[in-house]
């Protein structure tokens, strides 16, 4: 069985943008969600800056019970919870209420670390030999599939409720993952997503790795430059994206608004071989992993013309945009276009994937390519590899027909996913 794939569903909780239309008008303004953060600075971090969600408290009613609220302290949790449940209504789906379970709908919501400022709520408290105060929750909330566990509660899915965990590719991974549940009769309707934590607990072992930039405390918005010759290093992120996948079947059963299709991908890993390690990509496997997702969608490298690119804003930018080249044998002017949403949100971590997934698929929507943020001075390696043409500044009006999502994550692991313009 190959059942085609299309999304009926979009939610995202972004560090510029809660909601889809706030994060819309951010991505079309290149909006930045990046931020000074005064609690680093007082940690005495090296980057002072971050890019995290503006969740505000009156809003948290609106997607849990006053029993969930109590004790909750993971943020991941919460950015995961807004923009699946955002993606569920967004899709006119609605929790199920009855007493049984809807056999055909799962859930699967990665996620990097959860819970980290309950586990050190938990790890004070024992410490401190109070035990008894942890509240009935901590397991819950830092338990890696919290999120999935969260989300299947509250909409009452029957079928896959499942956590997947592949650290930058989680998202990617994740539409994948989903995809083939349903194109495989498994599923008629699949909600996949990412998030990840915010605070100093998570980003301070980036901090100390020295791969975040230290020379724009002052001028944070400037700092995450995916592209640049300039670029100094990724800005860290948080937040949780979510999409929505069903059957066609399924959607036009419903009458659904469709999104776009998903025709597909690859998920690979370079074992950490050749130039590949535990932080850096091996390019063979990239390219393999690019040109296996091509073949997999049933699509020609030519049919490709939009790309968002893993581009973290360091020195691999210019790998990366030669392993695409390589893998699509494409190069110049004939290069499709690419962008990188980093410069606004930062490196969202296990949420990056999905977050990003949603802003690819929202071009199809808006009928434009979302502009690279402070990229001025574009790499000349890029450069000399594709023409500055294909590098648009600022968003501009085009009608993608197939774009191509990728992320790579630590681990050495790849993941690349075709979406395509759907027509009735």
């Amino acid at each position: 069985m190959n059942r085609r794939v299309v999304i009926t569903g979009l939610g995202v909780c972004a560090p510029n943008g809660v909601g889809l239309n706030d994060f819309t008008n951010a991505l079309t303004q290149g909006r930045s969600g990046i931020r000074f953060q005064s609690e680093l600075e007082r940690l005495k971090f090296g980057c002072q800056i971050a890019a995290n969600p503006l969740v505000k408290d009156n809003i948290l009613n609106n997607y849990f019970t006053p029993l969930q609220l109590r004790g909750l302290n993971a943020s991941g949790i919460v950015y995961g919870v807004i923009s699946g449940m955002d993606a569920w209504a967004d899709a006119g789906l609605e929790p199920n209420t009855s007493t049984e379970p809807s056999w055909d709908y799962g859930i699967l919501f990665g996620t990097g670390i959860l819970g980290v400022d309950k586990f050190r709520e938990a790890i004070l408290m024992i410490d401190g030999q109070n035990v008894r105060r942890l509240g009935s929750t901590s397991v819950l909330q830092t338990m890696a599939s919290g999120i999935s566990a969260y989300l299947g509660g509250n909409l009452g899915c029957g079928n896959q409720v499942s956590t997947n965990s592949a650290a930058c590719t989680t998202g990617t991974e994740g539409v994948l993952m989903g995809h083939e549940r349903i194109s495989s009769g498994k599923a008629e309707v699949m909600l996949v997503g990412s998030c990840s934590d915010s605070g100093p607990y998570v980003w301070g072992g980036f901090d100390a790795m020295r791969i975040l930039p230290r020379g724009y405390n002052d001028n944070p918005t400037e700092a995450s430059r995916p592209m640049s010759a300039s670029a100094s290093g990724f800005v860290v992120g948080s937040g949780a994206g979510a999409l929505v996948l069903e059957s066609l079947e399924s959607a036009e059963k419903r009458g659904a608004k469709i999104y776009a299709e998903v025709l597909g991908g690859e998920i690979n890993s370079g074992g950490q071989l050749g130039e590949g390690s535990m932080t850096a990509p091996n390019s063979i496997a990239v390219q393999r992993c690019i040109r296996n997702a091509v073949q997999n969608a049933g699509i020609e490298a030519t049919d490709i013309d939009v790309i968002n690119g893993h581009l973290t804003a360091t020195a691999k930018d210019s790998l990366e945009v030669a392993n695409w080249s390589a893998a699509l044998n494409r190069k110049g002017v004939d290069f499709p276009y690419i962008n990188s949403f980093k410069g606004m949100i930062g490196h969202c971590l296990a949420a990056a994937g999905s977050i990003e997934c949603v802003a690819s698929v929202l071009q199809f929507k808006e009928g434009v390519v979302f502009g690279n943020v402070n990229c001025e001075d574009a790499h000349p390696e890029i450069t000399a590899i594709i023409s500055e043409t294909r590098i648009p500044r600022t968003t501009i009006s085009y009608r993608p027909k197939v774009i191509a999502k990728a992320s790579f994550g630590f681990g050495d692991v790849n993941a690349c996913v075709i979406f395509k313009q759907y027509i009735d």
